[in-house]
This record gives structure tokens, sequence and C-alpha cells, in this order.
């Protein structure tokens, strides 16, 4: 096998056999979408989809000293996390710049499981071997051992009771489970990417194909489809989170993103980024750096990531996400812009596209929020 030929899922077979259009996605072959994108999008607004998430990177860190690894490697306070539960986190560079956003499982006492982006999965293992120096603690590559469907919808919680005895009802959004759905063994994850009710199940990659196969059926009453990443991207752009390389890049700080809350300055010890970041952050109190904001087209005009945001004539900022929104019947865009320029309702704000500047309405991040 060449190094240029993409990776395969445990479930590639299944998706060709659906009809899927599949593409290179940070060297995996991935289902990019079965049928119509807007249909697949509109299914896990109102019903269900299917993902197949398999080219997320897994990597296992355990030992008496994993969660001192944890802590010094990533900026959030990974040792306050409690066990069967979850959170969002970042690893940065010395220099404070973003590497990748994480989550990160407690699974035990002394055992953590890092999930990073496709893209990023080997710097991020990388950087853990490298900082785990001095740590009675082993960092593992796990990526090969999970396959991991996500179930995301408002139907998907009755979906998944149907097929597990796990309990559901007390499993808190960013938590996780050891359970068995349709007779798999899996870790079940109330987590996804889409900004709707939903679950993540990470399970064996030979196990990956029967549990696919009973959440379609299970799901088949309520209107589950297959979904692709097509819609998984206007699904998050909606909700309005952050895609690394588009919203979050080595050139940014968590402080840059709007994201600062994720750095852990009062826990305890050194972390790397520690010295850089404190200084981003008084950097962004005085001086407030570009803001994510939200951007909804006037016109039909679609704007795209790298185009730039003007206002009278100058550019005041730079387009980093932009897709027709199947929600809101319209294109829609995330977009860093000057401060001045980043409050909703301001006037006079357009998007250079190709030439033209078409008008945009600034609005406040999500586009989208579900109803509880």
């Amino acid at each position: 096998m060449s190094s240029t030929e993409p990776r395969r899922t445990a479930l590639d077979a299944l998706h060709r056999s659906l009809g899927a259009t599949m593409t290179d996605f940070a060297g995996w072959d991935m289902p990019l979408r079965y049928g119509s994108e807007r249909d697949e999008h509109l299914a896990v607004r109102t019903k269900a989809g299917l993902f197949d998430l398999s080219h997320m990177g897994e990597i296992t860190v355990t030992g008496p000293q994993a969660a001192a690894l944890l802590n010094y490697a990533l900026v959030g306070n990974i040792a306050s996390v409690g066990v069967g539960r979850a959170r969002y986190t970042m690893i940065c560079r010395a220099d404070g710049g973003i590497l990748d956003d994480l989550i990160v499982y407690r699974l035990a006492e002394t055992e953590y499981m890092v999930v990073a982006n496709a893209s990023n999965a080997q710097v991020v293992l990388d950087a853990l071997v490298e900082r785990s120096a001095g740590f009675d603690a082993e960092v593992r590559d796990d990526r090969d051992a999970y396959a991991l469907i996500a179930v995301q919808g408002p139907e998907s919680p009755g979906i998944l009771k149907a097929l597990t005895d796990a309990d559901l009802d007390g499993l808190k959004y960013y938590a996780g489970l050891p359970g068995t759905v349709a007779g798999v063994p899996a870790l079940i994850a109330r987590t996804g990417y889409t900004g709707e009710d939903g679950f993540e199940l990470f399970v064996a990659p030979s196990d990956a194909e029967k549990l696919w196969q009973a959440l379609t059926e299970a799901g088949a009453p309520v209107g589950l489809v297959p979904c692709g990443l097509s819609c998984r991207d206007t699904l998050r752009l909606e909700a309005g989170m952050p895609l690394y390389g588009h919203e979050l890049t080595t050139d940014l700080t968590p402080f840059d993103a709007g994201l600062g809350r994720v750095v852990k300055f009062e826990k305890e010890g050194d972390f790397v980024g520690r010295e850089a970041l404190t200084e981003a952050a008084a950097r962004a109190e005085s001086n407030p750096p570009r803001v994510l904001v939200g951007l909804i087209a006037e016109g039909r005009r679609v704007p795209r990531a790298g185009y730039p945001v003007v206002a009278g004539g100058e550019v005041v900022g730079e387009v980093t996400s932009g897709a027709p929104s199947p929600t809101l019947g319209k294109p829609i865009a995330m977009a860093y812009v000057d401060a001045a320029h980043a409050a909703p309702g301001t006037a006079g704000v357009g998007v250079d596209i190709r030439g033209s500047h078409e008008p945009y309405e600034v609005v406040a991040l999500p586009f989208y929020k579900r109803q509880k």
C-alpha cells in the first residue's frame, strides 16, 4: 500500500454499497454524501442521521501520572474531570498557537482517551509522546483500535434506547459510559458536532458493521438516514462550532479565537504555552483581537473560506467557513472581523465575492440553537 493511498474505515464497503460519494479527507476515504446533502442535513435537524467518524484519532493516556501529564500537555484542567465525563480542550504550542482542539474522556482514575481531529492526529500523538518525558504515564496510539459511529438528531435517544440497556437518561452532555449497544461493547458518549442531541459510539472496528446495521434498522421507522461529511460541515457551521484549519490554526491562540475560556491558568503547575498564553490573555484584554462572528447573506452568493470581509471600502476581516444554510435558507459564514464591526446588526458589512461586494448581516453565533 503506497503512502498516498487513502486509509479506509471498517465501514468502507458498506458506504459504497449505499452509493456514497467518497472523498479523500485527511488521508482517509470518507463518505461525502449518500444522496442530497440538504436532505441529510434536515434529517439530523428534525429526525436523525448516522455518521461514520472512524477517521478521528484516538490516543489513550494511562498511568499514575496520566492526569498530571495531560494537565501539562494541554491548556485545560484535565485532572478535575470526573471519571465518566468528557471535556473540550486544546493542545497548544509553546508560543500559544493552537495545534488542535480535542475532546478528552476520563475512562477510569488513571485512564484517559484523547480524541483528536483526523488531520492532526499524528501531530497530537507526537506532541503528547514528547511531552510525556519525565511523567509516569504511557501514551498509546489507539487509532486502529476504534471505529466511531455517531447517531445525531432529536430521535437519536429513542433509537439508541431500543438497542441498549445503558442509562441514557442519566447520561449528561459531555459524558461517556461503557455499555453494550446491539450486543456490541461500546463507549457511549453524549457528544457530537451537529448542534443536536446525539451520541458517539466508540467500538472495535470488527463490530462496526453490525452496529451500523442495527442502528439503521432501529432508526428506519423514525426517518434516520446515513449522513456524509458534507452535511456534518453545514450542521456544525449553523451551530457555530469551530473547525480546525478554518476557525482554529497555529497562527491563532485560544484568545484570538474567542475561546480563552478553555485555558485554565488556575490549575497547578506549568503547562506548555502558559507564558505565551498569559501574554495573549493580557493583549486580548487591552487590544481586542478580531472577533469570530456570524454573517448571513442578503443575496444568494455563497462566501468561502479566505474571502475578505469589507466595510466602507476597507478589508475588516476574513471568512473562515461559508456554506448555504439549509435551516435558514440563506448562505451563511463565520468570519473573524475587527472589533469595530463585530456587533450584531453592524451596518455596511459585506463580503468580497470575486470583486463584487455582497451585503451581509452581522449576527451573534450560533446561527442555530436547538430547542431543549
